[in-house]
């Protein structure tokens, strides 16, 4: 059966051993006809209301969230699972590994830069989509501090194409009124690299929208040693031998203080780990691991897992709302 076209009418043809029809399914009007080839008898439908003519504009949930026309469903796939979204159980906090460039590009006997830079075009999309489904925050894994062993030229490009990505998207998250920010060890960073980052999130600051943290030259041990470092050094200045850590003071001295805990890890490519990424924050989140490389990863793919998260019941360790009401 070809696929509709839905700016104008498609064509099908049903057939059995006693009947064969063919149905015109117009889209701009939303009526159906449907022509009997052995009787040449016609009849018309009009109004069918249905998901396959009538494509979702919105998130299903409580209160209905119109969807920009930005994402307007592009496939049929991604248009089941934009209508399944129930608007009120979107994370929180979006966390993301994204892994898989090099192997993208061994697939297709590219260089390694190859797969880095279409790495690039997989954040644009899901920055953009997240933003305009509004997720609060979004947290991407871009640098980590073991990647400082690999190939010096490796390196120079990342931070290159970092800098042509902030140049050339800053503008577009200023007035998407996404509020950027930079985890890690900030200060071990490329001078220019740093200047530019520091420059973005200044440019950002004011903005109220989705809260975009990019994790630079960022280890989860060494967030955890930087925090417990910044305690000591409050204790030490205040003078007061006896003070008192707790689980919000550690989260308060965290480069994630302000942001809420992800609730929802992907991690592209297959791997079975957390790789030193939000140690601590991530105590609760959902993990979802998929084989899709990071290049491949298309918004389909997003609502792929947000709709997993959303069939997931969330314990913290308790037990089910029905297990509880049979131990009652």
């Amino acid at each position: 059966m070809p696929a509709p076209d839905r700016s104008g009418a498609g064509i099908f043809f049903l057939s059995s051993p006693a009947l064969s029809i063919i149905i015109s399914i117009n889209y701009r009007e939303t009526s159906l006809t449907a022509c009997c080839a052995t009787c040449s008898c016609m009849l018309v439908f009009q109004r069918i209301e249905h998901s396959a003519l009538n494509s979702p504009r919105s998130i299903r949930g409580k209160t209905r969230v119109n969807v920009p026309e930005f994402l307007t469903p592009t496939g049929r796939e991604e248009e089941r699972l934009l209508g399944e979204l129930d608007a009120e159980r979107l994370p929180q906090h979006i966390a993301v590994i994204m892994d898989g460039n090099g192997r993208w590009a061994r697939k297709r006997h590219l260089p390694r830069i190859a797969g880095h830079r279409a790495g690039v075009r997989s954040a644009r999309t899901i920055i953009e989509t997240c933003a305009r489904l509004k997720i609060p925050a979004l947290t991407l894994y871009a640098f980590s501090m073991e990647n400082w062993r690999r190939p010096k030229a490796e390196i120079d490009f990342l931070m290159r194409l970092l800098r042509e990505y902030l140049r050339k998207e800053l503008p577009v998250i200023h007035k998407n009124n996404i509020r950027l920010l930079v985890i890690g060890r900030a200060d071990q960073l490329p001078d220019a690299v740093r200047a530019d980052v520091e420059r973005g999130m200044e440019q950002t600051a004011g903005n109220s929208g989705m809260q975009l943290a990019v994790a630079l030259n960022y280890g989860g041990r060494a967030e955890l040693v930087d925090a417990f470092n910044r305690i000591l050094d409050r204790v030490r200045d205040s003078g007061l031998p006896n003070a008192h850590i707790d689980e919000e003071t550690i989260s308060q001295n965290l480069y994630t203080a302000g942001l809420p805990d992800p609730d929802l890890l992907i991690r592209t490519s297959g791997e079975m780990r957390v790789s030193n990424f939000l140690l601590w924050q991530i105590a609760y989140a959902e993990i979802y691991v998929t084989e899709t490389l990071w290049p491949d990863f298309t918004r389909a793919q997003l609502y792929e897992a947000l709709f997993d998260f959303q069939k997931r019941e969330r314990r913290y360790g308790g037990l089910s709302d029905a297990r509880r009401r049979v131990t009652a």
